[in-house]
């Protein structure tokens, strides 16, 4: 009768087919640490570069080194269950040294160990900086009013739609899409942009927020690897009245409510009834709602309301509206007529 002798580890003599799990643990080198990783930031914007390709970075720099610092660890692909702490310092301005402890479980079994790391961060000027600093851009939008200068209203506008159109492309990837400048001129507005996508977005834009039409004027500056390169210059023309504008046609007080085409909606401030009139039956500008002072009402009697002048407290008489309910104690707006220096309710 022949003794049949039970498979045995080769390394440790106990039972097992083979190496056992803890010896075959042994055996592998399961950690293995990158002794550098580098990291390539934009010291204006604090982007990183990835390859060739920059990218705006939204996480905070401790987040940063933990992402650097995982990049550099190489696991074995049968580890389970890992878990990593990471704690750094930095030795130098431009040096991180990162240590990370590391536990989990290989084969069955149990394993921790830790490595080092050295990060090394590298400045380099981005593409967009790069081109901010050289003053590069494609297109300027240009922000014109008829017959008039702008009102600061509409260059608050403009300037707020541009800067909310470049958070909403660089959020979106377009990275080169950005404002350079924003020039207030005896003319208007100006605004330098980095590309033409861009610049017709903040055009179109302006152009629906404030009235008016736009054109495009295309100057072809060069070629690129055999494609035209253009410069395109937006011309937003805002028409001579704005939304809010109260003027006066055939004697009568009545906001712009509406511009376009030679024509205005306008709604009658005496008797409430909203028409169009042609542009040019506006007689002349008293002001924009915008501007209205608020006025304490004092009395009312009859059709007549009592108010108070904002600036000299003096009672001061206008006649009743009626799409315009006055409570005593309560307050209305009012415009001052320069020419007539009569006050108009609006509201």
């Amino acid at each position: 009768m022949v003794d049949i002798l039970p498979s045995v580890c080769p390394r440790c003599g106990k039972p097992s087919v083979g190496l056992c799990r803890e010896c075959r643990a042994a055996e592998t080198a399961w950690l293995i640490c990158d002794p550098r990783v580098e990291s390539i930031y934009c010291p204006v914007c604090d982007s990183q570069k990835h390859g060739k390709t920059w990218s705006d970075t939204m996480v905070d720099r401790e987040t940063l080194i933990r992402e650097l610092a995982v990049s550099a660890l190489h696991l074995h692909a049968d580890v389970r269950g890992s878990e990593i702490v990471i704690s750094s310092y930095d030795p130098s301005p431009n040096r991180t040294i990162a240590r990370m402890d590391v536990s989990g479980t290989l084969y069955g079994v149990p394993v921790s160990g830790e490595c080092t790391t050295k990060i090394v961060w590298r400045k380099e000027q981005c593409d967009r900086c790069n081109r901010i600093s050289g003053g590069y851009y494609e297109g300027i939008i240009q922000v014109r009013a008829t017959d008039r200068k702008l009102s600061g209203r509409e260059m608050e506008t403009a300037a707020r739609i541009a800067e909310q159109t470049e958070d909403v492309l660089q959020e979106g990837g377009a990275r080169l899409s950005f404002v350079s400048k924003i020039d207030e001129t005896k003319d208007g507005l100006d605004i330098v942009v980095g590309s033409n996508q861009m610049g017709q977005a903040i055009a179109s834009d302006i152009t629906a927020a404030l009235g008016g039409r736009l054109t495009t004027h295309p100057k072809l500056v060069g070629e690129k690897e055999g494609k035209r390169l253009f410069r395109i210059t937006f011309l937003v023309r805002l028409p001579r009245y704005q939304k809010g504008d109260v003027v006066v046609q055939r004697g009568r007080y009545v906001e712009v409510r509406q511009t376009g085409h030679g024509q205005l909606q306008v709604f009658d401030l005496q008797d409430g009834t909203n028409r169009f009139i042609a542009e040019d039956e506006a007689e002349r500008l008293v002001g924009n709602v915008g501007e209205a002072e608020t006025a304490l009402v004092a009395y009312l009697y009859d059709d007549i309301v009592g108010i108070l002048d904002p600036k000299t407290q003096g009672a001061v008489e206008c006649r009743v509206v009626p799409w315009l309910h006055p409570e005593e104690g309560g307050t209305v707006l009012v415009l001052r007529d320069p020419e007539t220096r009569l006050f108009v309710l609006v509201g």
